[in-house]
């Protein structure tokens, strides 16, 4: 109810008296303006444009030798075009020397970007790293020498609760920047397939195409989330959107600027969620958590005091609910980091610090692209690792041998073998590695039979006579 009244007050409340605006110290100054919360953050939230260059075949009507006989060669016979794709969105300056976080379907495949500030000025901007997984891109703005930009700082996302105010601030459609306020709607959405990581700030701040990349802040100014996606029927906003929280917003900035590329922590071991069934027969108070499976022999799990059968219930504080929360805290943390893991064992609650490392590249990939005559010509396979495995977004643990990617018009083009598949079986011989690999498809035969497992299918092929 004190929401409620607060809202209501807002709407109806006059001032009699005209104050000097400042940045609101309390849920009561709300009410007159959101006026310097907006004049704080509007100056470090900028308009993204991108322009890429789209090479695509010359019309099929030049190729047409009826249409050349009455109109010659127009354009000279195959040329391809190349035409300009233009795109927008926001970004959000987060240091002073010119970093901006927007999203990665923002600069998806950009040749040239270019950062527009609230004042209008211009500058050339680099992609110092963009992450497809979390939908997150960091760029740098070329600056003249001497000067600086308005920069947000960051608040802390795993603070919020549900029904605290936030603004958002963006430039939906091209117009310009524009603000909306609104409320955090729900927190921790997994059930969100936008990204890989998922645990959205979902918010009723109207959100419409072009937002994408803009600044989700609260009543302090503060950055706590970009805004990425909209749940909409017809393109525009239906009063739900989700944004990135800043506490992934942080890893991936990190990471980036320190290596080139996101770097996330490996725990070397899976789980699943604790279903009411299961949190029965453990005798859980209720379903929560994730229960562990596997433990790989000497990752960070085993190393830290893990053992299958372990519900995680936190990490560092921070509820786990499910595995996608799992997956999440984990990706907000660095390799090196110490995580400390709450855990129920045997209905006891327990306590255990792991020191999380990078996904090691063990055993070696050894990318090899197949050639010869057999069901796999044109392939190009890898021994599958953890850092491999993380890249690709495999879950869990997966081992063996994958096809990374089929050359066009190849025999496994036109046999249907796809990027992700897993080689299982060659002719009966179980495959465990390229070696493996290399040696069956090596051996002469008439006759093919393979085996692969396809997002969890097994599937079988046979090929000649």
């Amino acid at each position: 109810m004190r929401v409620s009244r607060l809202l209501i007050a807002a709407c109806l409340l006059v001032p009699a008296v005209a104050l000097a605006q400042t940045v609101p110290t309390s849920r009561e100054q709300v009410r007159y303006s959101y006026a310097p919360v907006v004049k704080q953050t509007a100056p470090a939230v900028v308009n993204i444009y991108t322009k890429r260059v789209v090479r695509q075949a010359a019309s099929p009507l030049l190729s047409d030798p009826f249409f050349r006989r009455f109109f010659g060669d127009v354009v000279p016979h195959g040329m391809p075009q190349e035409r300009v794709q233009n795109s927008l969105g926001s970004g959000v300056v987060v240091g002073a020397d010119g970093t901006v976080v927007t999203n990665h379907h923002v600069i998806k495949g950009a040749d040239e970007v270019t950062v527009v500030l609230s004042d209008r000025r211009e500058y050339e901007a680099r992609i110092l790293g963009s992450d497809e997984r979390t939908d997150l891109a960091i760029l740098k703005v070329d600056l003249p020498k001497g000067i600086t930009l308005p920069a947000l700082p960051m608040g802390d996302s795993d603070a919020l609760e549900v029904g605290d105010l936030v603004i958002a601030v963006g430039n939906p459609f091209g117009v310009g920047q524009t603000v909306t306020s609104g409320i955090v709607s729900a927190l921790a959405r997994t059930n969100i397939g936008i990204t890989d990581y998922r645990s959205f700030i979902q918010t009723d701040a109207a959100i419409n195409p072009g937002n994408s990349g803009g600044a989700l802040v609260d009543m302090n100014g503060r950055l706590i989330g970009i805004n990425s996606a909209i749940y909409s029927k017809d393109g525009g906003s239906n009063g739900i959107g989700f944004a990135i929280p800043t506490a992934m917003v942080r890893s991936v900035l990190a990471s980036i600027k320190e290596t080139g590329k996101v770097v996330r922590p490996w725990l070397g071991a899976t789980g699943k969620p604790v279903t009411n069934d299961l949190a029965q027969a453990l005798r859980l108070p209720r379903p929560a958590g994730v229960l562990l499976d596997t433990i790989q022999r000497d990752g960070p799990a085993a190393r830290g005091g893990l053992k299958a059968g372990d519900v995680v219930t936190a990490i560092n504080g921070r509820e786990v609910d499910d595995a996608e929360s799992l997956r999440f805290r984990l990706a907000t943390l660095t390799p090196g980091a110490d995580a400390t893991f709450a855990v129920l064992r045997d209905g006891q609650p327990q306590s255990f610090t792991v020191r999380l490392v990078a996904p090691p590249e063990n055993p070696p990939r050894e990318v090899t692209e197949i050639g010869g005559t057999n069901p796999y010509t044109g392939a190009t396979i890898a021994n599958l690792n953890p850092a491999l495995a993380e890249e690709l977004g495999l879950e869990g643990s997966p081992t063996g041998v994958v096809v990374l990617k089929i050359k066009r018009g190849s025999i496994a083009h036109r046999l249907r073998i796809q990027p992700g598949d897993l080689m299982l079986e060659v002719n009966g011989r179980p495959i465990a590695s390229v070696a493996e690999a290399k040696r069956a498809l090596a051996a002469e035969a008439r006759r093919w039979t393979i085996t692969v497992n396809r997002d969890g299918e097994t599937l079988s092929l046979q090929v000649g006579g």
